[in-house]
């Protein structure tokens, strides 16, 4: 499919509904010259109460409509499809796929000094083992600490991320990792930098935060270039589609991307 791929060609994106446009909101700015294509699956959404098959046929839906829309390369810019889709699209389509798992993994077991990491995550995401089974693939020295955070979605998804009940439920949920020799936290989903600041505030002062959208996108911007495949066409564009029109994606989609919204086209993936 490289041969095939057209560098002015747009970017393709998905999540299932908002939290992927944190990831897009890095990309833009790690890949000023590029065109984007974001699809929030919200019919579907959310992916992490779904069971790993379904996930995986939204995720071939979606990837091809990408396809017909000629994107050169495809984001999985949720960590629920990232850990039980994107091996299962790789072997399907000859496109390249990205995921903001092991772009995340390869950076932390870059950066630690202390190897030891803490993941947080939604259930679907920490049940899977996704990014524990990838560690010991990587690095069997590495300890890894895994926390599900289930109520950090909807406490962003109501606004509230920067409100005392956000830092009493942080709070509540990392205070595991307080007095320990963690030095790195992987925000393993895609919401979540909406809490960076909140999470900052309740974790010890040398942990760094790593940030799936810019991970994935470094990725990206590496292969891009490496493969002659950066957009040289000064017409750029950020076309976003929806499977369904829930009120959330347009109240608070803007929050996400750091900008109002362009038109929001509603289609039925086949």
């Amino acid at each position: 499919m490289i041969s095939k791929s057209k560098p002015n060609a747009p970017i393709g994106i998905f999540d299932s509904g908002l939290g992927g446009l944190t990831v897009l909101k890095t990309l833009k700015n790690i890949l000023p010259n590029e065109s984007f294509i974001y699809l929030g699956d919200t019919a579907n959404v959310p992916y992490g109460n779904k069971s790993d098959n379904t996930v995986i046929k939204c995720s071939k839906k979606i990837l091809n409509f990408f396809i017909s829309k000629n994107t050169k390369a495809v984001v999985i810019a949720c960590n629920t499809a990232s850990s039980v889709a994107y091996q299962e699209l790789k072997k399907t389509y000859d496109i390249p796929i990205f995921d903001v798992v092991s772009p995340s993994i390869n950076y932390a077991n870059k950066i630690s000094k202390t190897q030891k990491i803490c993941v947080i995550g939604t259930n679907s995401t920490i049940n899977s083992n996704a990014y524990s089974n990838a560690f010991k693939k990587l690095n069997e020295k590495i300890s890894i600490v895994e926390i599900s955070c289930p109520l950090f979605v909807p406490i962003i998804e109501e606004g509230w991320s920067n409100t005392n009940i956000a830092k009493l439920i942080t709070e509540k949920y990392l205070h595991t990792i307080k007095n320990t020799e963690i030095d790195t936290l992987i925000l393993g989903c895609t919401h979540y930098p909406i809490m960076s600041q909140t999470i900052k505030g309740v974790i010890n002062k040398n942990i760094q935060l790593i940030f799936s959208g810019q991970t994935v996108g470094d990725t990206l911007h590496i292969y891009l270039k490496k493969n002659d495949l950066e957009n040289t066409n000064k017409k750029r564009f950020i076309d976003f589609y929806v499977t369904d029109y829930p009120q959330k994606f347009n109240e608070i989609g803007s929050q996400f991307f750091g900008q109002k919204l362009n038109l929001i086209e509603c289609i039925d993936l086949k």
